[in-house]
């Protein structure tokens, strides 16, 4: 199973899911492996009343065993109903690659 739908059936599993995307990023990093980088949106009334940092800690909790490998990086736009309302569903663009990798070393 590609890990996009893994984590997409853990956070649906895991949360009372109202909006929901995953985008794999890799392509936008250095270094040959892939479905690595991922950015998040993930929009929940289980988010009311909760902290960012509250709401990684949920997201890692359900992520886990993912998060040590094949997950190298992912970016999390968690927000509660109200909040996505208010900001019209914008998610800022990933910033390009700074490049970091043992690759690029040589």
């Amino acid at each position: 199973m590609q890990i996009e739908n893994q984590i997409e059936q853990r956070l649906r599993e895991g949360l009372a899911l109202s909006e929901f995307k995953i985008e794999n990023e890799s392509h936008m990093h250095s270094g040959d492996r892939m479905d690595t980088h991922f950015k998040l949106v993930a929009v929940s009334a289980d988010f009311d009343g909760k902290r960012l940092v509250q709401r990684h800690q949920m997201i890692y909790g359900l992520l886990k065993d993912l998060m040590q490998s094949p997950i190298h990086a992912l970016a999390m736009h968690l927000h509660t109903p109200e909040e996505w309302q208010k900001q019209q569903g914008f998610v800022p663009a990933s910033p390009n690659c700074m490049g970091g990798s043992k690759a690029d070393k040589h």
